[in-house]
């Protein structure tokens, strides 16, 4: 056998612009920045304690009823399992395509409601606006949270606290643009919603796409330059937050502020592009050897190998045909080892995912019934208006350093110290009930704390739950699993907010009614003012979220020799070792 090399010419034109857009616009970086942007939009549901007051005063609703409401919010936000099934049949342009049209119909008929442009709507079809609203964000993070875990799958920590990160900042962000677009009106944040999330969608929706793999020798540090601008960003915004909160800003300065934050959110392009550029540089200045390969006597030999594997192929079928393993013990008995890729029965019928639900159910459950009632919270306990803003900023804000925290100090912890993920896990439940408990007893100024606390660990919980997801089931139906593992927290967010700290305010807002000799029917808006209005519920809160903190040590336990090991082997074996990543012909 005889080997001749040929070499090609270097790619002519390197200096014109549209070649290198075409390699830009389908390269894997450009495809992030645009992720980040998509998920920047995706976190309208955490706006819901700013915007939920004007649906509580303007449609007449008492606390249980806009908790309801509250609760299809997150039952539309958590059950992510019609756009896994979607995403597992269709391309992921339609599934961007689809989110965005689910987001814009869903909070524009909120929108029409509040303001009295159609007649009040019965509850159920408010429940169902919110619904379909929030579940839109489903959409958005299978088709950019799900593709770039596949195009970064040994980064997919730091991934997915990126771009869960900027999902967290989402409710800050859109609250800046709103304030410099329209001025303090609530009413008008639900229109914001409403268009700019789905029109983000819209541009981005054909650069959003899954990418041969390739092996990136500066990878990490790319991840770590996207973090500073992301941090700076949260910074800047919490600076922002605190000075509006002190001081009465103009329009012009809410023009200036949301401008810093508006090209904050574009640097990561200009990052993206120089990165592209390398590697188109890198691409053109190397000619590429190509070998030809003269075949003498393979033919026969390839010949003779075709004939032993297909004798193998026919003795193994007739050694095994007889005996079938059932679907029964396809899903319960013959499961494969963790880390493999596990079918959707497998994953969901398993041990491990039954305690995620559990501690999912608890951890997310409180977390987010305390985000939703931060608006309440904060008037029960005198604040005006401008402050509870600021609480939901707080959270919206410390939601991106928890989500920072977890993907990147987990990522960094797992591969130097082989600690477990599900151990980090634990440790932000048992944050979180100090948070809780801050709430339950505040003290003057608690509630600030509080809200950093609920924020952080509310954020950390998400990123890694998906990580773990992916690492025990393997990446072949993520779409699909990862939104089946927050199952839990629509059911946790009904039974704990909807069932329990709802009626129990309205109980408290009902007796002081009664000391004021008033009935239910004297007033509009069911209201209650002091620390015992939400004292009870958010004890119980508490105790909920210990209970799924030592529900999730279970996890740790079963998974600790797994995580032991090298669980990125695999991708690491079967990455290809060149360096561009080159685009579609």
């Amino acid at each position: 056998m005889g080997v001749t090399t040929t070499t090609t010419g270097t790619v002519s034109g390197t200096g014109k612009t549209l070649p290198f857009l075409t390699h830009l616009i389908w390269g894997r970086w450009f495809s992030l920045f645009a992720s980040f942007l998509v998920m920047a939009g995706a976190g309208a549901t955490y706006l819901f304690g700013v915007y939920s007051k004007e649906i509580k005063s303007s449609l007449g609703y008492d606390q249980t009823t806009l908790n309801l409401l509250g609760f299809f919010k997150d039952l539309g936000a958590n059950v992510g399992v019609p756009s896994g099934l979607v995403a597992e049949v269709t391309p992921t342009w339609f599934v961007l395509l689809l989110g965005s049209g689910l987001n814009f119909c869903g909070y524009f008929m909120i929108w029409l409601a509040v303001t009295n442009r159609i007649s009040k709507p019965k509850v159920w079809q408010m429940c169902l606006y919110i619904c379909i609203g929030a579940n839109s964000q489903n959409f958005a993070n299978t088709g950019a949270l799900v593709t770039s875990v596949s195009n970064f799958p040994e980064s997919r920590g730091v991934v997915l606290g990126l771009l869960k990160g900027f999902t967290g900042l989402s409710g800050a962000i859109m609250t800046q643009i709103y304030l410099a677009v329209y001025g303090n009106d609530s009413k008008s944040l639900i229109l914001l919603i409403a268009w700019l999330p789905a029109a983000i969608s819209v541009v981005f929706v054909y650069t959003i796409r899954k990418i041969s793999l390739v092996r990136q020798a500066n990878e990490l540090r790319m991840f770590y330059q996207f973090l500073y601008v992301s941090v700076f960003l949260a910074l800047f915004i919490m600076a922002m937050t605190i000075a509006q909160n002190l001081a009465t800003f103009s329009t012009s300065a809410y023009a200036g502020s949301a401008s810093v934050v508006i090209f904050l959110l574009f640097v990561p392009l200009f990052i993206s592009i120089k990165e592209e550029l390398n590697l188109w540089r890198q691409n053109n200045q190397q000619p590429v050897s190509i070998p030809e390969v003269k075949i003498d006597n393979m033919i026969d030999q390839h010949h003779e190998q075709i004939e032993q594997e297909s004798t193998n192929v026919t003795n193994l079928n007739s050694t095994d045909g007889s005996h079938k393993t059932s679907c029964f013990a396809n899903v319960f008995l013959n499961k494969p080892e963790r880390g493999e890729d596990y079918s959707i029965l497998q994953a969901l019928l398993s041990t491990d995912m039954l305690i995620l639900f559990v501690s999912t159910f608890c951890g997310l459950g409180t977390s987010l019934t305390a985000v939703d009632n931060m608006g309440q919270i904060g008037e029960s306990l005198g604040y005006p208006a401008k402050t509870i803003k600021t609480f939901v900023s707080l959270v919206s804000i410390w939601n991106y350093f928890g989500r920072i925290f977890s993907g990147f100090v987990s990522e960094i912890l797992l591969a130097k110290y082989k600690f477990p993920r599900p151990l980090m896990f634990s440790l932000v439940l048992f944050l979180s009930c100090v948070g809780l408990l801050m709430i339950a007893f505040p003290i003057p100024g608690s509630v600030y704390v509080a809200s950093i606390i609920i924020g952080f660990s509310f954020g950390a919980q998400l990123p890694l739950i998906f990580a773990i997801i992916s690492e025990l089931f393997g990446l072949k139906y993520y779409s699909t699993l990862f939104n089946c593992g927050q199952l839990g927290s629509p059911l946790g967010t009904y039974i704990l907010n909807v069932m329990v700290t709802g009626p129990l305010y309205d109980r408290e807002a009902k007796k002081e009614l009664a000391r004021k000799g008033l009935t239910r029917a004297a007033v509009k808006e069911l209201v209650c003012m002091g620390s015992h209005c939400y004292r009870l519920s958010f004890i119980i809160l508490a105790c909920v979220c210990c209970f799924g903190g030592l529900a999730s040590l279970i996890l740790v336990v079963r998974t600790r020799e797994f995580y032991n090991g090298d669980i990125y082997k695999k991708f690491r074996d079967g990455v290809q070792p060149k360096t561009p990543a080159e685009p579609p012909k």
